[in-house]
């Protein structure tokens, strides 16, 4: 097959990284200090952190206001894009908030017209998790009816599996939940992009937080594939520069079903808090853990495992437990508009980066007047900085039609791509778990890459 051309300059690799965080709330305090004495448990000394409700300014999903001018352009061909999104597996809890993100934009776009002239049409496919083929067997689908984006996958373990597949076809990969910090540098021929930032960034909030908990000692408890260790790594970067020391760190591998060992280690070490960075393996671990005593409060989780285990564990078992998701926490009158697409959400987890990969997809595809995958890709950054502000595919439109340069700032925040395909700025949200084991907003911390 003939290469592809460069649809855009990309980083060959990171250099130089700096990312600074803005809390958007009081730090957390404890009345204690926590100290490297205790007994055969962790200690809670310290990790307490208060829990004020962050409310965030309200951006509205709601139309321009008005007609949006026809396009000038009719192709050939529809917008086809496929989504790559977890419906069974170990990521499957975030499947619903996604899919639900993506058809409601759809929903919008053919609501105003379309793009080029046409209704833009999708096609949903499971992607299973790594210990299945069922990814690849759906990329092969996908590609196989002419999509000219896909957008997926949620793992970053998945995606290394068909990233190569997609780009190569030509085809753009947009995924709203990679976090893994190696896809920044990979060989795609500028058709990757992510609406969820690097774990550079989760990693370094985490880290950060639970320092200012008043942990002094830590210990990780880690999934051993290119989303964990990538995003322990960044934990243990910024716990250390905080002054904090990382006592215990036990790895497993995909596909494991008995994590006594790792669980055994990390607790002897008698870390101030454990960080567990997994996927629904969470649901084993945890009640190993404080089945040692050790205290929910002491636990801290990532966007791998904040779900809701209400149906799961017994009342307060999380009960003060605390955990990160990259994005900005969900507004009411978008969760409102999720819910008219299915109302049997319970969670918004990159709901808003689904949204919108749809509108930056259909916005550049506008913008490129071609269906066509690198023409598509060419147009993504253009799309996301330098000009008229909006935050609708119908106000977007509308200006772009209008021969005007746009900004999209969307659900999940202000996106400005780097030439690497990644979000150059965006937020983290910090959530607690309550005593019926599902969680609520605490801040939200905003930080630049």
């Amino acid at each position: 097959m003939t290469s592809l051309p460069q649809v855009a300059p990309r980083i060959a690799k990171l250099t130089a990284l700096s990312i600074g965080v803005a809390l958007l709330a009081t730090a957390c305090g404890g009345s204690s200090t926590p100290t490297s004495t205790g007994s055969g448990t962790a200690k809670a000394a310290g990790i307490a952190c208060p829990a004020p409700s962050a409310t965030g300014s309200a951006t509205s999903a709601a139309g321009a206001g008005g007609a949006v001018p026809p396009s000038a352009t009719t192709t050939p061909t529809a917008l086809k894009i496929g989504s790559l999104l977890p419906t069974t597996g170990s990521l499957a809890f975030l499947g619903p908030p996604e899919i639900a993100g993506v058809n409601l934009g759809i929903k919008e776009i053919n609501d105003a017209g379309g793009v080029l002239g046409k209704p833009v049409e999708v096609i949903h496919r499971d992607s299973g998790d790594t210990k299945t083929d069922i990814a690849t067997q759906s990329t092969n689908a996908l590609l196989g009816s002419g999509v000219s984006a896909i957008i997926g996958a949620a793992s970053s373990g998945v995606t290394k599996t068909v990233i190569n597949q997609i780009t190569g076809a030509g085809v753009v990969q947009f995924s709203p939940a990679n976090t893994a910090a190696e896809l920044s540098a990979w060989d795609d021929k500028g058709l990757y992009w992510r609406t969820a930032p690097s774990d550079i960034l989760q990693g370094r909030v985490l880290g950060n937080y639970m320092a200012t908990c008043g942990a002094q000692t830590i210990g990780l408890v880690v999934l051993n594939d290119a989303y964990g260790t990538g995003l322990a790594k960044s934990v243990r970067a910024a716990f250390e520069a905080a002054g904090g020391k990382v006592v215990a760190e036990e790895l497993f591998n995909t596909g494991d079903s008995q994590f006594s060992s790792q669980v055994d280690k990390v607790v002897a070490a008698k870390p101030d808090a454990i960080a567990l960075i997994t996927f629904d393996e969470a649901k084993s671990i945890v009640p190993l853990i404080t089945g040692k005593g050790v205290k929910p409060s002491q636990l801290f989780l990532v966007d791998g495992n904040m779900a809701d285990y209400s149906k799961v564990f017994q009342p307060g078992t999380l009960k003060g437990a605390q955990g990160t998701i990259p994005g900005t926490f969900a507004k009411d009158d978008f969760k409102k508009k999720l819910l008219a697409i299915d109302p049997a959400l319970k969670d918004y987890s990159y709901a808003g980066e689904s949204y919108d990969a749809v509108n930056l997809i259909a916005l550049a595809t506008e913008a490129a007047k071609s269906t066509k995958g690198v023409d598509i890709a060419a147009q993504l950054k253009a799309v996301s900085e330098v000009g008229e502000k909006c935050n609708t595919f119908p106000s977007c439109v509308t200006l772009l039609r209008g021969g005007k340069d746009i900004d999209y700032d969307g659900q999940s925040g202000p996106v400005t791509f780097s030439d690497a395909g990644d979000p150059t700025e965006a937020y983290v949200g910090i959530y607690e778990f309550q005593d019926d084991n599902t969680y609520k907003a605490v801040k939200e911390e905003f930080g630049k890459l």
